[in-house]
């Protein structure tokens, strides 16, 4: 439960303590603003670029009309995929894959900058026909 759950189920002041837990936990967690500069440069993108159209291997194709149109053709479902991870491009088509998120090296972004380079490994080396190797068991 969220600590305002908490607080609505149990009352004062028991669920005041769940209050004062959230609060020096925000208060001591490792702190970053990457998400919100992510955030900024992707909407910055999305204006700059317009309505793109998706790439038409994540397209819906519930009409006969669309899977003659190509829609869904070619695409790779990331649970099937040995690292459970394709690799596709899901950038709109016109649009080059561009990285918004950089993590820093503090707290969980750590792990998360990991396994960014974990998938950055995966699509280069599908990218270039080798088997897919995970010395660093970053994928696990």
């Amino acid at each position: 439960l969220s600590a305002w759950e908490h607080y609505e189920r149990i009352g004062s002041p028991e669920g005041e303590l769940a209050i004062a837990e959230a609060i020096v936990y925000l208060a001591i967690a490792p702190k970053s603003n990457a998400v919100y500069k992510a955030y900024g440069q992707a909407m910055r993108a999305a204006k700059e670029t317009g309505s793109l159209t998706p790439p038409a291997h994540i397209l819906n194709a519930p009409t006969k009309l669309m899977k003659d149109l190509g829609y869904g053709a070619g695409y790779a479902y990331d649970h099937d995929a040995d690292e459970a991870f394709s690799g596709q491009n899901y950038f709109p088509d016109g649009m080059p894959r561009a990285k918004y998120y950089a993590p820093v090296e503090r707290g969980f972004e750590r792990d998360a900058a990991k396994r960014l380079a974990y998938f950055e490994r995966i699509r280069a080396q599908r990218e270039d026909g080798r088997d897919i190797d995970d010395d660093e068991g970053a994928g696990k």
